[in-house]
């Protein structure tokens, strides 16, 4: 019987034991046991998908990632502890010294200490486009040795939106590597992989988990680049525990209800926010005044659980802000059932030097709100008596 992504990511489960569980159970095991040595011999040749170390697989994490492909519509994937060992892995298991990898500008602070940093260290050279670029400027910004296109789409912070076809278009001209964050978006609310992409990468951490309890990350896409980022984390060690997987496991069956409730409380507080005198500007994707507005709404069901917006007064008015703020939690985490205030400049994109955060639209002022399951009124109203306060 056909079934729908998200019946297939509460219903798929590790076999049943003989004790006849209706919840999978927890394989906390370093490694798998064999009735003979034929067959060990055949595991350790990759002749069998029989378990071997939980470093390189564990019927827990095999759950997770098969959830996380039926929603994604992924061919396979693979689960790594974060969300940065899963961005590091898709770079470095796929890319090689002398390529180059294309980036947009505006991604998360750590993805840029990787890409800027690191990335240089094994010869491999980058270079960023606009998220509010053209296909013309995209397209320009290809070299002899491109190997991978890199995006956020919504970003973070600034939750920029990038036509995800258009920039499937260029990589499939280009024979390139499409890869893409998808964390802010969730596959609830953007299935990338659908719209052209090769690639798509998760902080699981966030919504994903969606409480705050544990970190996780998760690639998925084609079988072939899939199994190239195995063979690199099987060897490298960056595997996902089976305790962690087998939490976000359990997320991804109310992942659906719990993002419906985290856009429509974010929709709320966008509205209500939006001409506020204390505010100079505010995006969400699912306001018309979102200057990507229209791609949002073509390639997104929903906009999301973050708004950005800038304070009247910068820097001191976001410390006055914050220091306000009497239900909202001060973190650095997004994507929980509490709602979270930040602020980037100081925080997640304090790496970037000043001239970066403001090509990337990171202002002294910028707050990053990450709506959580709390009343709607209750999170408008707290946001509200700080603001005054600024």
């Amino acid at each position: 019987m056909s079934q729908h992504p998200i019946t297939k990511a509460i219903r798929t489960q590790t076999d049943r034991t003989p004790e006849m569980e209706h919840s999978s159970p927890l394989f906390l095991t370093s490694s798998f046991c064999f009735d003979t040595a034929e067959e060990m011999r055949a595991a350790f040749a990759d002749e069998t998908d029989d378990n071997i170390y939980s470093r390189f697989t564990n019927p827990n994490v095999k759950e997770f990632v098969d959830k996380i492909c039926a929603l994604e519509g992924a061919e396979a994937g693979y689960a790594t502890a974060s969300g940065m060992s899963a961005i590091f892995a898709s770079f470095m298991a796929l890319m090689k010294k002398g390529d180059h990898l294309l980036s947009c500008n505006a991604i998360f602070g750590s993805t840029h200490t990787v890409i800027t940093k690191f990335l240089p260290k094994y010869g491999m050279e980058h270079s960023y486009v606009s998220a509010a670029a053209d296909a013309a400027t995209w397209e320009a910004a290809i070299r002899p040795n491109t190997r991978m296109i890199y995006i956020e789409t919504p970003t973070n912070p600034g939750l920029d939106i990038i036509d995800l076809e258009m920039v499937a278009a260029i990589a499939k001209k280009h024979n390139l590597i499409l890869n893409v964050d998808n964390c802010f978006a969730t596959p609830i609310g953007q299935r990338p992989i659908d719209l052209g992409a090769d690639l798509v990468v998760h902080s699981a951490t966030k919504w994903i988990d969606g409480q705050g309890r544990v970190l996780g990350g998760v690639i998925a896409g084609r079988a072939d680049l899939i199994k190239d980022i195995y063979l690199f984390c099987r060897s490298t060690g960056p595997s996902l525990s089976a305790f962690n997987a087998w939490l976000l496991s359990k997320s991804l069956e109310t992942l659906d209800v719990r993002m419906e409730r985290h856009a429509a409380n974010a929709l709320r507080l966008a509205k209500a926010l939006e001409g506020h005198a204390k505010v100079s500007w505010l995006k969400y994707p699912f306001l018309p005044s979102h200057p990507q507005h229209a791609i949002a709404i073509k390639q997104m069901k929903n906009g999301g659980g973050v708004v950005c917006f800038e304070l009247k007064g910068g820097l001191e008015s976001g410390r006055r802000f914050l220091d306000s703020l009497q239900m909202l939690s001060l973190t650095a985490n997004l994507g929980d059932t509490r709602s979270i205030a930040s602020h980037p400049a100081s925080t997640t994109h304090a790496k970037l030097t000043p001239e970066e955060r403001l090509a990337v639209n990171i202002t002294p002022g910028l707050i990053r709100i990450s709506t959580g399951l709390e009343h709607a009124d209750d999170i408008i109203q707290d946001i509200v008596q700080a603001l005054d306060k600024c």
